[in-house]
């Protein structure tokens, strides 16, 4: 069994593992009391340094719908996320800091909602899944849209190989990565 506290590496487990942001039933989250969803963009919602594209606004209008709020958290600078966030009708927080948990705490007073209500999505272990863990928010990890990526991104994921074969072996084996 995964337990959160019981290991230090367990803050680098995501609650779950999925293949894309576009394929999650959001409304069975909705069910379960969360009201504020948090999301990363660069190899989340589109691929690195990408445009917001027809697919991510359609996304966030839909999680809208169903009475989600949304924010929009990078590490990425004002400009980036700030023209991303305009196009796909979202508020934001740039230069988050991740794995600091500060910019998802910030996410969180934006959309009104606490660590028991916010559900946050992102594709990389040690900034992501670390912040939203150190916040105390439901981690799911999602699977990286294009391996093209910046060198520094492809140095961090050299590091998050072992992390995800402790991951995927856990959930092999029927942990509680749900």
């Amino acid at each position: 069994m995964l337990q959160a506290k019981s290991k230090p590496q367990s803050r680098l487990f995501p609650k779950k593992v999925i293949k894309s942001v576009y394929g999650l039933d959001y409304q069975a989250y909705y069910d379960r009391g969360f009201r504020g969803i948090i999301v990363d963009i660069d190899n989340t919602l589109v691929k690195d340094n990408a445009p917001a594209d027809h697919k991510a606004r359609k996304l966030i209008k839909g999680l809208k719908k169903i009475g989600f709020k949304t924010c929009i958290v990078s590490n990425s600078s004002r400009d980036r996320v700030r023209a991303f966030a305009k196009k796909v009708k979202s508020p934001y927080v740039y230069k988050a800091r991740k794995p600091s948990p500060k910019g998802i705490q910030k996410a969180m007073q934006i959309m009104e909602t606490d660590e028991k209500t916010t559900l946050f999505i992102g594709d990389q272990i040690y900034t992501d899944i670390l912040a939203a863990n150190n916040a105390g928010v439901y981690s799911i990890l999602t699977d990286v849209i294009d391996p093209e990526e910046r060198r520094q991104v492809k140095i961090k994921r050299f590091f998050e190989k072992p992390v995800i074969k402790r991951i995927n072996a856990l959930r092999k084996i029927g942990s509680r990565l749900k």
